[in-house]
């Protein structure tokens, strides 16, 4: 059995699916970049059939990331999968979009438990091995890589899986994905499950890749997801920061470095260039506006921090004491850089390019002219700040509405009062002025008095980036708001809106706030005039 296990990311698909992560077209192309930087075997880029933009957002990844010109070698090429369910249309869409690629995969499932079968696919079991048997073989006489998924199968009842499965491989399918859609599942449990698949499965053979696909409500996603690779799974269904469906799913950056700190245990390697971790976290973070806890593990802030006087003690003597893995190894750099006022472009452009940021000279300028606005208010630029000050000016949608002055005045005095200025997408400049229980309420009045599109804040969080009173801040607002897709939920009739994330950062922190609510209201405005959010109920339920 391979030693080699593969890493399958669906960020853009099952990670996107969580509640105000939808991203754009172009932010979906951007994370796929990073993705193939960080070194993951399979990009699950989206679900072609749920939106024309999704589609078309898989297709650009397929093209761009699937068949890139500079690729070292072809091993170093992502798979890229689109999503199908068991149907000739969906299964079209897909193969649409990943077509272009140099490695495209379909990657088709249904449901295999009693329950699924009865109440949501009102089908009798016999029904469902035929309808695998079809579609899995439509598939792969479209797609020669060909990945199946029971859904639910960790309730489902192993003996019907193992003939289904063994059909899936009679069809053509190549990977079988075992998905604990609902996060029901035990360690213990999971690992009988995929040790009896490989062992009774008819037509098993060492061309099949056992693939596992954990979600977390009960916590135990990426323990259930260990438990299978050690039971002989070589492929492990992913998202960063465990983003996903209620709960969210199994975090890459968890298995990835349970394999590399716990190597002499499991014996195992993958192709992930762990230093990119921390980064690519980031990104994600701020294109979904899901912010990270701050002791999640391995990217959360506090991963690498130690206040208690004995953790401190002991760390000062030897840091294995008290970390059993190096920040640098995840991408968290430790070097208090001291960039200040004075640096210039090419002090920037270097320390830029050493923490993973390649920018051009047009993205360098309006980086060096952010850096100095900060410069002339805060003495020391560490790299937490340049982080900020980069993930703040291109990682957000386009412009609709951009802040063009804040002035607020509060205190015990008198009555917190915010007097806006917006440029709107006419290029003209709307001013407003309103009051409100504190500054931030004050200046969201005066935000929404302008641009006048119906939403309800949901969440409101700030944090100090950096540390000293001129630290810089970071806000991350979530809002609900309807889009011109809004449908009714079929169920309850009732709209079903969407959440929109949005992220601000500044050593002024209502600017911050500001600009973290603007953000998320442009993604609003975009999905309003575009039509491109989807809703559950215009594909269904889906995997995971």
């Amino acid at each position: 059995m391979s030693n080699y296990v593969k890493i399958f990311d669906t960020t853009l698909r099952d990670g996107e699916q969580s509640p105000g992560a939808t991203m754009t077209s172009a932010e979906k192309l951007d994370v796929a970049h990073q993705l193939a930087r960080l070194g993951v075997d399979v990009i699950e880029a989206g679900f072609p059939a749920a939106s024309p933009d999704d589609l078309e957002a898989v297709r650009k990844i397929a093209l761009e990331v699937g068949n890139p010109a500079s690729a070292e070698s072809e091993a170093k090429i992502p798979v890229i999968a689109g999503l199908a369910r068991a149907n000739k249309s969906d299964i079209d869409k897909a193969w649409e979009a990943v077509q272009g690629a140099k490695k495209p995969r379909i990657h088709t499932f249904l449901a295999t438990s009693p329950i699924h079968m009865k109440h949501k696919l009102k089908m009798d079991p016999e029904e469902v091995v035929q309808r695998v048997s079809e579609m899995v073989a439509y598939a792969k006489s479209l797609c020669d890589d060909v990945e199946f998924s029971p859904e639910d199968a960790g309730r489902s009842e192993p003996e019907f899986l193992y003939v289904v499965l063994g059909e899936a491989i009679k069809a053509g399918a190549t990977t079988l994905n075992i998905p604990d859609t609902v996060g029901y599942t035990t360690p213990d449990e999971f690992y009988k499950l995929i040790e009896g698949i490989i062992k009774n499965t008819p037509g098993m053979h060492d061309g099949i890749t056992v693939s596992v696909h954990c979600h977390d409500d009960l916590g135990l996603a990426t323990a259930n997801t260990l438990a299978g690779i050690r039971a002989g799974a070589r492929q492990a269904e992913v998202t960063m920061n465990g983003i996903g469906e209620r709960a969210g799913n199994t975090s890459l950056e968890e298995v990835v470095m349970a394999l590399k700190t716990r190597h002499p245990v499991f014996g195992l390697e993958t192709g992930i260039d762990t230093r990119q971790i921390s980064r690519i976290s980031k990104l994600v973070s701020n294109y979904t506006g899901i912010l990270v806890q701050p002791n999640k593990a391995i990217v959360g802030s506090n991963a690498f921090a130690h206040e208690a006087g004995i953790h401190q003690d002991g760390m000062l003597k030897n840091q294995a004491t008290y970390e059993i893995m190096r920040p640098e190894d995840v991408g968290v750099n430790q070097t208090n850089l001291v960039l200040g006022k004075h640096s210039g472009r090419a002090a920037l452009r270097n320390r830029l390019a050493e923490m993973g940021h390649s920018l051009d000279e047009v993205e360098l300028d309006k980086a060096f002219a952010r850096f100095k606005d900060l410069a002339d208010r805060k003495k020391v630029i560490t790299d937490l700040d340049l982080e900020a000050v980069i993930a703040d000016e291109f990682y957000r949608p386009r412009d609709v509405y951009f802040l063009d002055g804040l002035q607020v005045t509060c205190g015990t005095m008198g009555m917190p009062t915010a007097t806006v200025r917006l440029k709107g997408p006419d290029g003209k400049v709307h001013a407003h002025a309103s009051i409100g229980s504190g500054p931030v309420d004050a200046t969201y009045k005066a935000i929404r008095a302008i641009v006048n599109v119906p939403n309800k804040l949901m969440e409101f969080s700030v944090h100090s980036i950096t540390a000293g009173i001129d630290a810089l801040g970071e806000v991350t607002v979530r809002i609900q708001g309807r889009d011109s897709r809004t449908t009714m939920d079929a169920q309850t009739e009732v709209p079903y809106p969407r959440v929109y994330g949005g992220h601000g950062a500044d050593s002024d922190i209502i600017v911050a706030s500001a600009k973290a609510y603007i953000n998320a209201l442009n993604k609003l405005i975009i999905a309003q005039t575009e039509g491109t959010e989807k809703t559950k109920n215009d594909f269904g339920v889906m995997l995971g």
